[in-house]
C-alpha cells in the first residue's frame, strides 16, 4: 500500500499484515491507518492490492483501521496513481491525494465532509465611523478611529466580507481588521466558501437541432468514424476562432451518449466552466455535472456521488475534472488544448493531455484536441500523422475575421502622445461607443503600477520574502502594494521606506490603472474590470461575464481571463495593450504564448452579425509573430517557430526534464544543485547503454527567491524514456541520503 508522509528517497509500496477482524473490510482502493515509522503514530494509507499468503513473520506491522466501506479508487485509477509515480517523480501517496475527491484527502481529524472555510468579518455595533456612540457598552471615552479604521467600517456598513477582500478594497493590511476586532467593533466568524454554480438558464434544444456547415460535418464524420473503431485515437481539431468547434463537440457527445459511453470535457480556466455547463445542460439537462477547484467541499461532493452512481454521464470541469470516477468513457475533449493551465504548478506535475491519454488507453475512447492555436506538440503530431488532424478554416455564418490593425507606439511617442492608449484605439471605442457596440482591452497585468522606486536613493519596494518588486493597487484608502508570487500586503505611504523622500516614481501598467485612465478618457462609457482582483468573490465570474452579456458594460478591461473562449456578439472592438511586455518575456515559449494570446482575443471581436477589428500596439510593428498573429495564421507560426525550436533542440523536438533544488540558505541550494549535476553525471555512466543528453547549469531560477526560499535549478533536455526516467528517479531520490543536500529539497518534472 502506499503511505502518506513517506519521502521520496524511502517511497514504495509497503506491505501490511490484515488482522483477522478486518479481513472481510480490506480492499484494494480503501483508505486506511496504519503504524509507520519508529513511532506507534497512525498515519493514512491506500491499498492498492490485497494478496493471500502464509503468515510472514517478517511483516510485523498490521493495519489498524479502515476508514472506507467501498472502494473510492477503482484498477484504473491505481493504475494512473502509479503511472503518476513513475512520470511526475512524486510519491505514491501524493498521486493518490491527487485523485482522491478533496473530502476524502483529509482522514484525521475533524469532519471530512466539512465545507472549505473563510474567515468573514462584520460590524459587531452600529456606531458612526467618527466615533463609538455614548450609549455603547464598548463606549470608553475619547477613542477615535483611524481613517483606515473608518475604511473598513464604512466597507462593513451594509454587508460582510472576507479579511482577503476587505485588505484588497480598502487597502490596509489584516493587523487594522485584527485591531478592530479586539476593540469589539468588528466581529469575525468562520463560513463556507461556495461559489454560485448555477449556470445560466438556457431553452432547452435537441443536438439534433444543430446545423452544421460543410466543413463542420466533415469533421464531425471523421470523428465519428474514429469514436466507433473500438480503438484508442486521438483526434485535433484545428479551427479559426468562431469556426463553431463548440457545435461540433455537442454533436459528438450526443454521438457517444446514445453509444451508451460517457463524455468528459475539458476548458482551461474556472471563468469558462459557468458558460459551457450552461450551453451543454441546455442540451443534456442534469445529465451534465461540472467540476472545478471553485466548487464548494460539499457542492464537488455532490457532483462527485452524480458522476460515480452514473447519473451524470457528461462532466464538464478544469484541470483537476481529468480524474473524474466516469466508467465506460467514450469521449474525451480537451478545448484550448495548448493553454499552459493544463499543466499542474504543484506536485506531482502533471499534464491532463497525457493522464487524458492514458485513459482513452484504457476505454478505447477518442481523444479530441481542440484550438485555434493548439501547442507546438500536438500540431507536429498531427504533421506526422500520429494524430488526425482536422481543419475548420471558416467562421460559422460565414461571418468574415476581424480587421487587425498593428500600431507602431514609437510613432505615437514621437508625435507626442505617450500615454496607453494610441489615438486610433481611443478613436475606435469613441467610434463603438457611439454605436452603441461593446469593446474588449486585454492587458495581462494586474494592479495599478508594478513598479515603485525612489528617485532619490534608488530603493525599490520589494517583496521581503521573494525580492521581487511589489506591485500598487489602488483602494479607497490610498492604496496597498501587494506580492503576486506569495501574497504579502504592504500599506502604501507614498514615500520611499529607506529614505523618506516623497521623490517617488511609480511605472508599470496594470489593468487597474487602464481603468482608470479610460474612465477619465470616456467618462460616458460604463466600465467593467475582470480580472484576479475582482474575480476573488463568489460569483463574480458569473457577474461579471452574465452582466456584460446582457449589455450593462460598454468596455470590458482585463486580463488573459477575457482572451479565450467566450462569445460576445455585441463586441466590435478589441484593443491589445503592452503586447511587448508578453513577446520578449525571455523564455523559449514566449513567442508561442504570445501568437496565442493575441489570436484568442482578437477573435473575440466581430462574432455577430456585424464586423470586428482588432488594434495591437506594440513598439515592434515589424515582429513576425504579432502579424501572424494579426492574420491568424497557425500554420505560418508554427514553420517560423519549429524551424527556430529544431535548431536550438528545444520541446517539440526533444524532451526537458527540470530538476529544482529550495531551501531557505542560497549558498547550501547552490552547494547542492551543483551537486545534483554529479549524481546525474555518474548515473548515467552506470547504465549499460548510453542516454543521449545535454545537461545546463545550475543555474538560479526564473523567480529564484519565492517566499523566503530559493530556487535553483538544473534542465535536461532529452528523449523521454523508462531509463531516462530511472535515471531522473534514483538521481532525486539520492539526495535524501547526501549531506549536501540536508538543509534542501529537490523535486524534478517535465516540461512542455
Amino acid at each position: 500500500m502506499a503511505v502518506e508522509r513517506a519521502l521520496y528517497s524511502f517511497d514504495r509500496l509497503y506491505t501490511y499484515a490484515v488482522p483477522y477482524e478486518l479481513e472481510d473490510a480490506v480492499g484494494a482502493g480503501k483508505r486506511v491507518l496504519v503504524p509507520f515509522g519508529r513511532g506507534t503514530r497512525k498515519i493514512a494509507g491506500m491499498v492498492f492490492e490485497v494478496k493471500t499468503s502464509e503468515y510472514n513473520p517478517v511483516i510485523t506491522k498490521k493495519i489498524s483501521e479502515v476508514l472506507d466501506d467501498q472502494a473510492h479508487m477503482n484498477a484504473e485509477m491505481l493504475e494512473l496513481a502509479t503511472w503518476l509515480k513513475e512520470n511526475t517523480f512524486c510519491t505514491y501517496y501524493n498521486a493518490v491525494r491527487c485523485i482522491l475527491p478533496p473530502v476524502l484527502r483529509a482522514v484525521t481529524g475533524g469532519n471530512p465532509l466539512k465545507d472549505k472555510t473563510e474567515k468573514v468579518v462584520r460590524l459587531a455595533v452600529e456606531c458612526e465611523t467618527d466615533d463609538i456612540p455614548a450609549n455603547s457598552p464598548l463606549y470608553k471615552p475619547p477613542y477615535k478611529f483611524t481613517p483606515k479604521q473608518k475604511s473598513v467600517m464604512e466597507a462593513l456598513e451594509n454587508h460582510s466580507a472576507s479579511v482577503k477582500e476587505l485588505c484588497y478594497l480598502c487597502g490596509v493590511t489584516p493587523s487594522v481588521v485584527s485591531t478592530l476586532i479586539k476593540k469589539g467593533i468588528v466581529e469575525e466568524f468562520v463560513q463556507p466558501v461556495v461559489l454560485e454554480t448555477e449556470p445560466e438558464v438556457l431553452p432547452q434544444r435537441e443536438a439534433s437541432d444543430i446545423v452544421l456547415t460543410e466543413e463542420q460535418s466533415a469533421a464531425f464524420d471523421a470523428l465519428v468514424a474514429l469514436s466507433r473503431s473500438g480503438e484508442p485515437k486521438c483526434a485535433l481539431l484545428h479551427g479559426i476562432t468562431g469556426s463553431g468547434k463548440t457545435s461540433v463537440f455537442i454533436k459528438l457527445v450526443g454521438e457517444v451518449l446514445q453509444s451508451g459511453k460517457t463524455a468528459l470535457i475539458l476548458v482551461p480556466e474556472i471563468s469558462l466552466t459557468p458558460q459551457a455547463i450552461a450551453i451543454f445542460r441546455s442540451f443534456f439537462g442534469g445529465h451534465a455535472a461540472v467540476v472545478h477547484s471553485g466548487l464548494s467541499m460539499s457542492a464537488r461532493t455532490s457532483e462527485y456521488k452524480r458522476i460515480r452512481d452514473g447519473l451524470a454521464p457528461i462532466v464538464i470541469g478544469t484541470r483537476s475534472a481529468v480524474f473524474a470516477p466516469l466508467d465506460n468513457i467514450g469521449l474525451i475533449v480537451i478545448d484550448e488544448e495548448g493553454e499552459h493551465t493544463y499543466k499542474s504548478e504543484r506536485s506531482p506535475r502533471y499534464h491532463v493531455r497525457d493522464l487524458a491519454k492514458q485513459r482513452c488507453f484504457k476505454h478505447n475512447a477518442l481523444l479530441l484536441l481542440a484550438s485555434a492555436t493548439p501547442s507546438m506538440d500536438s500540431y507536429r503530431k498531427a504533421q506526422t500523422g500520429k494524430y488526425t488532424l482536422l481543419q475548420l478554416n471558416r467562421r460559422y455564418g460565414g461571418n468574415a475575421l476581424p480587421d487587425v490593425h498593428i500600431v507602431d507606439m514609437k510613432m505615437e511617442h514621437a508625435s507626442g502622445n505617450t500615454g496607453n492608449f494610441s489615438r486610433a484605439l481611443l478613436s475606435a471605442l469613441r467610434d463603438n461607443l457611439d454605436k452603441g457596440e461593446q469593446s474588449l482591452l486585454l492587458l495581462n497585468r494586474r494592479g495599478y503600477n508594478t513598479f515603485i522606486n525612489c528617485v532619490a536613493c534608488g530603493d525599490v519596494a520589494k517583496c521581503p520574502h521573494c525580492g521581487i518588486a511589489l506591485t500598487l493597487h489602488r483602494t479607497n484608502a490610498g492604496g496597498i502594494l501587494s506580492c503576486h508570487y506569495c501574497g504579502h500586503l504592504k500599506q502604501y505611504a507614498d514615500k520611499c521606506g529607506q529614505c523618506g523622500s516623497r521623490f517617488v516614481r511609480h511605472t508599470g501598467t496594470g489593468t487597474q490603472r487602464i481603468e482608470d485612465e479610460l474612465q477619465s478618457l470616456l467618462p460616458q462609457a460604463k466600465i467593467l474590470r475582470m480580472d484576479a482582483d475582482t474575480t476573488m468573490t463568489k460569483g463574480a465570474y458569473q457577474r461579471g461575464f452574465g452582466s456584460f452579456g446582457n449589455r450593462e458594460y460598454d468596455i470590458m478591461v482585463g486580463t488573459q481571463m477575457i482572451a479565450k473562449g467566450l462569445d460576445f456578439p455585441a463586441v466590435t472592438l478589441v484593443g491589445v495593450l503592452l503586447i511587448d511586455n508578453s513577446l520578449y518575456a525571455g523564455d523559449y515559449i514566449g513567442y508561442e504564448r504570445t501568437f496565442s494570446l493575441i489570436t484568442q482575443v482578437v477573435g473575440r471581436s466581430g462574432r455577430g452579425d456585424k464586423k470586428g477589428r482588432a488594434f495591437l500596439q506594440t513598439f515592434t510593428p515589424e515582429h513576425y509573430v504579432l502579424n501572424l498573429a494579426a492574420r491568424q495564421d497557425y500554420p505560418g507560426f508554427y514553420t517560423e517557430e519549429a524551424a527556430i525550436r529544431q535548431t536550438l533542440l528545444f520541446p517539440p523536438f526533444c524532451d526537458i526534464v527540470i530538476i529544482e533544488v529550495c531551501g531557505v540558505i542560497e549558498k547550501s541550494v547552490a552547494y547542492a544543485a551543483a551537486a545534483v549535476i554529479e549524481i546525474l553525471d555518474r548515473l548515467l555512466k552506470e547504465l549499460p547503454k548510453p542516454i543521449p543528453v545535454r545537461a545546463l547549469g545550475p543555474v538560479k531560477s526564473g523567480v529564484g527567491n519565492v517566499n523566503g526560499r530559493f530556487r535553483y535549478r538544473v534542465v535536461v533536455k532529452c528523449r523521454n524514456s523508462a531509463a531516462l526516467r530511472g535515471v531522473i528517479s534514483r538521481c532525486i531520490a539520492a539526495s535524501g541520503n547526501d549531506k549536501r543536500f540536508e538543509h534542501c529539497g529537490v523535486n524534478g518534472w517535465f516540461e512542455g
